[in-house]
């Protein structure tokens, strides 16, 4: 097992027929003594990308939750689950009768932008400190409220009654089990999910993701991406030296706007000062940009950094977990 202290990420490729948690104490018996933790849980039945981070990067799950995910999902019309996928208990929907690729277009829509999603029954959420799921599977009734969602876009891939493939663009929280459900039920024929592959999640990709059975003690350290991967979707801010200096003890210092190396809010932009209020985040890097320091936010109108989440130590090492 590696003895050394790991900082980053893991691009795990999920295969079929096994759990997030599964995948992760994998990794976990391979670093120890370093933690890890997921960004996303997906489901037995979906395979793609799943995100282990290892080490102090386990303080970059909720940075990761946030980053845009793209799926490929494939419908069946013409029957429903209590599951909302085809691992339930699935039964005909009496009547359903055959759509047009011109119809659910026209629909698709409706299912874009910031949505009102209610979450299937079988599910992680949590009813009265319980989760739906267990609740469900004994029997009791699981009433979930709709919840606010973003879904960019969703495109058909390919179609023919009964099987719809559909490539989707989201946000954080969205369920595809219950668009498969609710664009069913719009249809008036009833839906569910049979495939799922999360083909990415901000920069990763499921084909550039490891089979985590192919992981060992020898090869894990290698497979691990520098954590400045994981902030790809956010604002870079290249740090000197002696900004790292004041960075390791949590210091603020002023900014220095031609070390963004990314497009940042800057207050002389119209209608920025009301986006400023909302101090976007700020990833502090090394001065190549090779290393993660810290996460930080913007103050005085975008003209102070104040460093948030810090990993490196004054010795420029990353701090313990």
């Amino acid at each position: 097992m590696p003895s050394q202290r790991l900082f980053g990420v893991l691009n795990l490729n999920k295969p079929a027929g096994v759990t997030s948690r599964d995948v992760v104490n994998i990794v976990q018996r391979l670093v120890r003594p370093n933690k890890v933790g997921h960004a996303g849980t997906l489901d037995p039945l979906a395979t793609g990308v799943l995100l282990v981070c290892v080490g102090s990067a386990t303080r970059l799950v909720s940075t990761l939750q946030q980053a845009p995910k793209t799926y490929l999902a494939e419908f069946q019309f013409g029957v429903r689950s209590d599951t909302d996928d085809n691992t339930g208990v699935v039964e005909d929907v009496t009547g359903a009768t055959p759509v047009t690729k011109k119809q659910i277009q026209q629909l698709l829509p409706e299912f874009c932008g910031m949505v009102e999603q209610i979450p299937p029954s079988f599910s992680a959420i949590k009813v009265n400190g319980q989760r739906a799921y267990a609740m469900a599977r004994k029997g009791q009734n699981v009433a979930l409220t709709a919840r606010p969602v973003r879904i960019d876009s969703i495109e058909i891939q390919k179609y023919h009654w009964p099987k719809l493939t559909v490539e989707i663009h989201c946000g954080s929280g969205t369920y595809i089990r219950s668009i498969a459900r609710d664009l069913g039920e719009r249809l008036g024929c009833g839906g569910l999910m049979t495939a799922l592959e999360r083909t990415g999640i901000g920069e990763f990709t499921s084909s550039d993701g490891i089979n985590p059975s192919s992981l060992t003690a020898a090869t894990i350290a290698d497979a691990v991406l520098p954590a400045v991967d994981v902030v790809s979707h956010i604002s870079h801010y290249n740090c000197t030296e002696e900004e790292q200096a004041i960075i390791s003890r949590g210091g603020a210092f002023d900014v220095d706007r031609q070390r963004f190396s990314k497009n940042h809010l800057l207050p002389d932009r119209p209608g920025d000062q009301e986006e400023l209020k909302k101090n976007p985040p700020v990833a502090l890097v090394s001065e190549c940009g090779t290393r993660l320091l810290a996460l930080a936010e913007t103050r005085r109108q975008g003209r102070r950094i104040q460093p948030r989440t810090v990993f490196m130590t004054v010795e420029g090492q990353e701090q313990d977990q």
